[in-house]
């Protein structure tokens, strides 16, 4: 285990020691924790910073309903695929004076090709049928316009996969909805953030939805949820989305088995209601939450 965050910055004078991306490098894989990055400082975010040290081109959650869980919809599996390395979360901004900023959006034909063809793969491995790419090429129409064009090519090679293409404002209200006529969903950087929180919303919140960012040599597993440095009542954080980004670390390694089990336990643990922490109605502290996951997988 290694640390990284507001914590270290004393001893290293940065949140993002170099020791982090060798300990990734080395092992090609971690299960990271959310970490707080300071505020009002010179370092942007650490996330996306590891992101693209590592080239981890590809952001993967995954949001799907489960019985126990409080929500007004039922049976959403939806995967947001958000390419993970431009857009304006490239942090090439500057200032004009006092009184006003600019902020570049890159957008590659390199890196949209690639995230397309990751979307179109992931809709058949795992057996999806339609793929849907989210934009704003009516009004963007070099960057989004490009990022459109892209995905548009790709899916020519694909051509037992549904294609349709959707405006992100639409697709705001569409996920409201109509959240299960969604499979596969790619888009550039920021629309995948905000689109992946929303649809966390669908589902029962943001405890319960995993993460992955995926390079061509290592990827990171996290919760799609940051840090809550302040106002969380001790011992009662949900850990559902950190155990599920681990089922999808091994099913990335492989460990396709243990990731059954691990999932399946998750699942009935919420569906028994018995255990679940203060966010998911329950009065259960985060250990006994666990145990009761541990049980489970007995």
């Amino acid at each position: 285990m290694v640390e990284a965050g507001e914590k270290v910055i004393p001893q290293y004078g940065t949140p993002l020691p170099d020791y982090v991306i060798e300990s990734i490098k080395r092992n090609g894989v971690a299960l990271k924790g959310p970490v707080t990055t300071p505020v009002g400082t010179g370092f942007r975010s650490i996330n996306v910073a590891l992101r693209q040290v590592l080239n981890l081109y590809a952001n993967l959650r995954p949001v799907r309903s489960y019985k126990g869980v409080s929500s007004r919809y039922t049976n959403i599996d939806l995967v947001i695929v958000r390419e993970n390395t431009e857009d304006l979360y490239a942090g090439i901004e500057h200032k004009i004076g006092d009184d006003a900023a600019i902020s570049i959006k890159i957008i590659t034909r390199k890196a949209s090709e690639r995230i397309a063809g990751f979307a179109f793969e992931l809709a058949k491995k795992e057996g999806r049928k339609k793929v849907t790419v989210v934009h704003k090429a009516n009004i963007m129409k070099y960057t989004d316009g490009l990022f459109l064009d892209s995905v548009r090519k790709v899916s020519r090679e694909y051509p037992e996969i549904a294609f349709e293409e959707m405006i992100v404002d639409a697709m705001s209200m569409k996920l409201v909805q109509t959240p299960q006529d969604y499979e596969v969903l790619v888009m550039p950087n920021l629309y995948g953030d905000i689109l992946s929180d929303l649809a966390a919303g669908l589902v029962g919140g943001l405890g319960i939805v995993p993460g992955a960012n995926i390079g061509e040599k290592e990827a990171v597993f996290e919760p799609v949820h940051g840090s809550a440095p302040q106002g969380l009542v001790p011992h009662t954080a949900n850990p559902t989305a950190t155990i599920l980004s681990g089922v999808m670390m091994l099913r990335y390694l492989g460990e396709k088995e243990a990731a059954d089990r691990v999932e399946k336990a998750v699942t009935e643990v919420l569906e028994e209601g018995k255990d679940l922490t203060p966010d998911l109605g329950g009065n259960r502290g985060t250990a006994e939450y666990a145990k009761a996951i541990i049980e489970a997988l007995k």
